[in-house]
């Protein structure tokens, strides 16, 4: 920027002299003839010219630059019309035209004269007719034209074949010299009400809030002499600790360097006298603070009641006369319907308001604690949203966000406003939001000069903040409203999700996959195996499937986060600070600064998960019945925080996901256990004999079990003798299977103690009923299997209750291979036999559970003749194929599921001519 500044004397810029050529075209405000009505004769006696470059920047630096060439003037009356006009003409130049831009104040008797030049000139010309579209007050374009329509005395648009120049005109109030302010002279029944003799009471007030001084009208008004009051604080006299209206106490005005307002005094007499006060804080020659208080009755308040200027922008009429809400005033009509809109929209207006370079809005949270970011303007945005900063930073009401504070210098109190540390910000002022007293959020405009503002910028942005607190208010509802709803329907998934799996792998993997993307960009889950064991990194989401594996592999190098059972999320900044040092050894690597790396990832892997975690990472507990069974961790990218109602929600879905990990945990336990002791009562393999084939087949019932109410079991006795055995114990699950594990080690015992089938069965019966009320009915077909030299086996059964074994003959005819006897588990006395069968080279012998001949599909049963059937077409068959076979066909019988154990066991003796 380059500035010029030439005090008196005729303007060396030839652009508004009187005999220079006329611009080509021209558009002229305020109802005008076409020609040019500038006043040309005018004596000019200061000039200031400044260029700007086309950069968003340079729209602030030129309203400071008029705002200081026009104070300089001693022109306050209209400065702030003047850079709200240059503001806009500015903006319209180097951010829309793309051009640098020539800003010109010219200074004269009747006022002050700003022409802004870009160089952009092939713009639609407007015609010189009295009705030219501008667009709408939020249309980017025309909206400065309208402004100077508005705000200036004149105003016009020159155009040349290589610039294009806006200016305007601001007359000077007509004032007598020396006054600060005037009204116009007005009838006496206009005039203030006040009373014959107007008392002004002076009060002076020490540094620690104690009265120093007393004069006689507040004596009359009070009805207290001064010896009396003399050292006492004028807090004890005070009737009402707020001032109506706002949230501002006696004891923070009196702080301020000025302040206007109303309170309460009580008198001598006990009554409460209502009076208008005006505040100035003094120091003596020696440096030290007081203030002095003049105080009137209240409905005499005109006395020192300052008069607000009214500007342009704060019009409460509208043309046509109406009414217009003067929060629409403020923030724009039509104002945006949803809240980052809004709060936008509020945190630009108050900056320009200002004069700032940057401004920011913070909303409270619930239990009004802490501030969270909702809206910046000129800070760095992505690092700034949603950070959270304490209501009470410190002592005093420079610390608390409740009052309004003004900070002329954050150099000399580094810290005094977290959010503006680095950004280069030296001056702010901060104001609260409040709503029916209750704080709501704060509002503050900052610039990068020092003692930019005064407690008259803090009275002026308090002011906006109350016309936009209830609006802010009311649309935060509503998007809290409309968060929870959708917080509740997340959350009712989420538990659906957690509830229709058992399986710990899967829950792990659903808990990550309902976090990324919805409530952060990546996520990790640490397990705990039991109380003596260290968190173990189970499973790790990015939302982009490529920083996976960095991201695993950068979280296991750092020790895991503590497992904390206090509930709600904390901060954990171990992975942050990981990948920067991770991104900063392989950056000088790259340069050859730092040790060479054996293995050379690519330094974009290492910076791109440095970025993916470089922003805030929580971590949440899975507590589950009072111990802490992992961690939920949760993490956003560069510079990114989390929002207070998303920390909730993952609050929420931690205790789901925890207690569904516990059930999952505990099932998985549980089966393994189970699994196991059924394994326990399986057979080991079977054993190989020389001349018979042998196949089982075996499926038991219910989901999770390997072994249920069928058996089956095949071992040698003594050499060349084989036992076999194949049962069904009456029910299903583990009460069945324990049945099922007495019967095979007892078959097993008894027999290769030498008893005979019937003597083992009826001992196998005594047994069984020897457990009383956990006995179960069975129906057992054990034998016993001899292999003959001549490739021919013989069999001694007995089938007690069971179904019949089958025999298969090489002619394809089928036979039962034993008769019926009585089932175990029912009497005690059993008269058993057994039957001896020879199966001929070919011969197979089939023995199966009734799981197998009650296979039902409806009303329809397989049976023993439907099983007959399958029988006859294995002629030829091996064993294998046999059992195969018949359970194809009893699969195919039925869609539904088998609700019984089955069991299937096929011997074939092939003889001397083996297939």
């Amino acid at each position: 920027m380059t500035t010029g500044l030439h005090p008196g004397g005729q303007p060396q810029d030839p652009r508004p002299t009187g005999d220079q050529a006329l611009p080509r075209q021209e558009r002229v405000g305020h109802g005008a003839p076409h020609a040019d009505n500038r006043t040309r004769s005018a004596v000019i006696t200061a000039r200031a010219a400044a260029s700007f470059d086309p950069v968003g920047r340079s729209v602030a630096t030129a309203r400071s630059f008029v705002r200081d060439t026009l104070q300089g003037w001693g022109f306050a009356d209209i400065v702030d019309d003047a850079v709200v006009l240059t503001s806009e003409l500015v903006t319209n130049a180097v951010v829309h035209a793309g051009t640098s831009a020539d800003v010109l104040c010219l200074r004269s008797d009747g006022g002050v004269r700003i022409e802004v030049a870009d160089r952009y000139p092939e713009r639609e010309i407007p015609l010189q007719a009295a009705a030219v579209n501008m667009g709408g007050p939020d249309r980017e374009g025309g909206r400065g034209l309208q402004l100077c329509a508005a705000l200036a005395g004149r105003w016009g648009v020159d155009y040349s074949p290589t610039h294009k120049q806006v200016w305007f005109h601001l007359d000077l109030p007509d004032r007598p010299v020396g006054t600060r302010t005037a009204g116009p002279a007005l009838p006496a029944d206009l005039l203030p009400l006040a009373d014959g003799r107007v008392r002004v009471a002076v009060i002076q007030i020490d540094r620690v809030g104690a009265i120093s001084a007393w004069n006689e009208d507040a004596e009359d008004l009070f009805g207290y002499a001064a010896e009396q009051v003399i050292g006492k604080p004028l807090t004890d006299l005070a009737a009402w600790p707020h001032t109506p209206g706002t949230s501002t106490g006696i004891v923070e005005a009196l702080q301020l360097s000025r302040w206007e307002g109303s309170y309460g005094l009580r008198g001598a007499s006990g009554r409460v006298t209502p009076v208008y006060a005006s505040h100035l804080r003094v120091r003596d020659t020696g440096g030290e603070p007081s203030t002095v208080c003049l105080l009137v009755r209240d409905h005499e308040r005109a006395v020192l009641q300052t008069p607000l200027r009214a500007s342009a922008t704060d019009t409460t009429t509208s043309s046509e006369g109406q009414a217009t809400d003067p929060f629409e005033v403020f923030i724009g009509s039509p104002a945006p319907d949803d809240l980052d809109g809004l709060l936008q929209r509020t945190v630009e207006r108050a900056r320009d308001m200002l004069d700032g370079d940057s401004a920011f809005l913070l909303l409270a949270t619930d239990d009004e604690t802490e501030l969270e970011v909702r809206a910046s303007t000129g800070l760095p945005s992505a690092r700034q949203r949603f950070a959270r900063v304490p209501v009470e930073a410190g002592p005093g009401r420079y610390g608390s966000a409740r009052m309004p504070a003004v900070h002329e210098d954050l150099t000399v109190v580094p810290g005094a406003v977290p959010l503006l540390a680095g950004t280069g910000m030296r001056s702010v002022v901060t104001v609260p939001l409040k709503v029916e007293g209750r704080l709501t959020g704060s509002l503050g405009v900052a610039a990068e000069g020092p003692a930019r503002y005064s407690n008259e910028e803090a009275l002026r942005l308090q002011f906006a903040a109350d016309r936009i607190a209830l609006a802010v208010e009311s649309a935060r509802l509503g998007e809290l409203e409309r968060l929870r709803r959708g917080s509740l329907s997340f959350l009712v998934e989420a538990s659906d999700l957690l509830a229709g799996t058992l399986d710990r792998d899967q829950t792990l993997a659903l808990m990550a996959q309902m976090t990324v993307p919805t409530l952060a960009t990546w996520c990790a889950v640490y397990t705990i195996a039991d109380q003596a064991s260290d968190p173990y990194l189970s499973y790790v989401l990015h939302e982009d499937e490529e920083r996976i594996d960095g991201l695993k592999a950068l979280l296991s190098k750092i020790a895991p986060p503590d497992p904390v059972p206090t509930p709600g999320a904390r901060v954990w900044a171990a992975p942050g600070e990981a990948a920067h040092q991770a991104a900063l050894r392989t950056s000088m690597r790259s340069l050859g600064l730092g040790e060479p790396a054996s293995v050379t990832s690519g330094i974009g892997t290492t910076l791109a998960t440095a970025a993916a975690v470089g922003g805030e990472t929580v971590v949440l507990p899975l507590v589950a019945r009072n111990r802490v069974i992992g961690m939920l961790t949760l993490g956003k990218p560069s510079d990114e925080h989390f929002r207070q109602e998303i920390l909730e929600l993952a609050e929420d879905l931690s205790r789901r996901a925890a207690l569904a990990l516990n059930n999952a945990r505990l099932y998985s336990e549980r089966t393994a256990i189970s699994q196991s002791l059924q394994r326990s009562l399986l057979p080991p393999d079977l054993p190989h004999i020389d001349g018979v084939e042998v196949e089982v087949i075996y499926r038991a019932a219910g989901e999770g079990n390997e072994v249920g109410g069928d058996f089956y079991d095949l071992f040698p006795i003594r050499d060349g003798v084989y036992g076999f055995a194949i049962g069904d114990v009456c029910g299903t699950g583990p009460e069945a299977a324990a049945v099922t594990g007495l019967a095979r080690h007892a078959l097993r015992l008894l027999a290769r103690e030498g008893f005979g089938g019937p003597a083992v069965l009826e001992r196998l019966n005594s047994a069984i009923l020897d457990e009383g009320a956990r006995s179960r009915f069975l129906t057992l077909l054990y034998g016993e299997l001899w292999p003959q030299e001549d490739g021919s086996a013989m069999l001694k059964v007995v089938c007690a209750g069971h179904p019949l074994p089958l025999r298969l003959r090489q002619d394809g005819t089928v036979e039962a291979a034993a008769e019926p006897q009585p089932l175990l588990g029912v009497m005690e006395d059993l008269e058993l036999y057994e039957q001896t069968i020879t199966l001929d080279p070919g011969d197979v012998l089939l023995c199966v559970t009734d799981g197998v001949t009650e296979r039902r599909e409806g009303i329809r049963m397989l049976g023993d003749d439907g099983l007959t059937d399958v029988l006859t077409t294995c002629t030829g068959l091996t064993a294998g194929a046999v059992a195969a076979r018949v359970m194809r066909a009893v699969e195919r019988f039925a869609s539904d599921a088998p609700s019984d154990d089955m069991a299937i066991l096929a011997m074939r003796v092939p003889g001397l001519q083996r297939d």
